[in-house]
C-alpha cells in the first residue's frame, strides 16, 4: 500500500489530477453556456418558428445542424480555456523548475536518399534507409 500512495503522492500526478478536475468544471460551464446562450443563437439564425432548431429533414428525420455548430463552438471554447487556464500556467510552472514542456520541437534534417524528414540534426547516418550521410547536418 506505500508504493500506491507514494505514487498517487508524486507531484506530476497530483498536478494533472488537479488540472482534470479543474476541466472537468469548465466542461460543465462551458456546456451550459453553449446549451443556453450559442445554440438557441445558432438556431434563431434560421428563422421562422421551428421548434426543432438549424437543420433539415431527410426522410423523415431531422439533420440538427445547429447542435453541431453548437457543439464545435463548445470544443473551441473548451479548449481555448484549457490552454489558457492549465497549459500556460503549467508551461510558466515548470520552467521556473528547470523543465522545458510543450516547448518547440527539436530541429530535423532530411535524408536525400529516401527523404525522410525525420532526422536529429546532426545526424551521420539516416535511421530509415541506414545511409550515411556526408554532411552530417
Amino acid at each position: 500500500m506505500g508504493g500506491f500512495r507514494r505514487f498517487l503522492m508524486q507531484g506530476e500526478l497530483v498536478i494533472i489530477a488537479v488540472g482534470l478536475v479543474v476541466a472537468l468544471a469548465f466542461s460543465t460551464l462551458v456546456k451550459a453556456f453553449t446549451d443556453s446562450i450559442i445554440t438557441p443563437l445558432v438556431n434563431a439564425a434560421q428563422g421562422g418558428s421551428s421548434s426543432q432548431g438549424l437543420g433539415f429533414t431527410v426522410n423523415g428525420q431531422f439533420v440538427a445542424v445547429g447542435v453541431f455548430i453548437g457543439a464545435i463552438i463548445y470544443f473551441l471554447i473548451f479548449m481555448f480555456v484549457i490552454y489558457f487556464v492549465i497549459v500556460v500556467p503549467y508551461r510558466v510552472y515548470m520552467k521556473k523548475r528547470g523543465v522545458e514542456v510543450f516547448g518547440e520541437p527539436t530541429p530535423t534534417m532530411a535524408c536525400p536518399f529516401c527523404l525522410a524528414s525525420d532526422l536529429p540534426k546532426g545526424a551521420t547516418k539516416c535511421l530509415h534507409c541506414a545511409s550515411e550521410l556526408a554532411s552530417g547536418g
